[in-house]
């Protein structure tokens, strides 16, 4: 078996090779690639990723302009060869350490799908903005009700699923509204979701971090169409 860890990055020069350094420590039990999308950086992070190309296990794959993480993913997905596909991201707010916790319900045979949580258990997290951590809690609990799921964090970069459930859904959106659209269509398929208390170090607006107000009014729309208007898992 082999893990796909697909990384979406924009404008990440701070911490992109961090991040493939910590990828790259993680022991796994499984084989693994690393799927890397630039999303259009304007920094100096397409210059980095350039060097990569010899390194056996990294793929580095370019979008001319800024898209958004939703399509980033898409392109990732594409070109992933493993059997079960982990999304991370490129800043450093989520440890890869975590990777054979959540890798476990796969591995054991009782989950197809599993989701980090920030609001359960877990390690350390940094305390940061009141009124986001309220807008993930809401967001997720309106996702819920259309879903009919019990999940804490929708929100959550760390998503694990077995390839062959991407294969069963077309996801369409291309920026941060792809976690509630996934979340939607995973929940028509009846797979078996499991989820796992991990830890956070959340960056500040000023550190870098990207979401905002107006991704959040997005994904109500989003929970709102799949919910309400669409039929079926396409």
């Amino acid at each position: 078996m082999k893990l796909s860890i697909i990384i979406p990055c924009f404008n990440e020069i701070e911490t992109i090779e961090t991040i493939i350094q910590k990828i790259l420590a993680v022991e796994l039990p499984i084989g693994r690639e690393l799927i890397i999308v630039d999303d259009g950086s304007t920094d100096k992070t397409r210059d980095f990723l350039t060097t990569l190309n010899d390194h056996d296990e990294i793929r580095v794959f370019f979008h001319q302009d800024n898209r958004g993480k939703g399509a980033a993913l898409r392109t990732g997905f594409s070109h992933a060869t493993g059997d079960i596909i982990v999304i991370q991201d490129a800043d450093l707010e989520y440890d890869p350490k975590e990777y054979p916790v959540l890798l476990k319900p796969i591995l054991d045979g009782k989950a197809d799908v599993v989701y980090g949580s920030r609001f359960v258990g877990g390690d350390s997290h940094r305390v940061l903005y009141f009124w986001h951590s309220l807008g993930n809690k809401f967001i997720t609990l309106l996702s819920n009700m259309f879903t009919n799921l019990n999940l804490t964090d929708i929100e959550v970069c760390y998503k694990v699923f077995k390839k062959k459930i991407l294969d069963k859904i077309e996801l369409k959106e291309d920026r941060f509204g792809f976690e509630p659209e996934f979340t939607a269509k995973i929940a028509r398929l009846g797979c078996p979701i499991y989820e796992v208390g991990i830890s956070y170090h959340g960056r500040t607006y000023e550190e870098g971090k990207k979401i905002n107000w107006k991704d959040g009014v997005r994904a109500v729309y989003v929970i709102l169409k799949y919910g309400l208007f669409s039929k079926g898992t396409s």
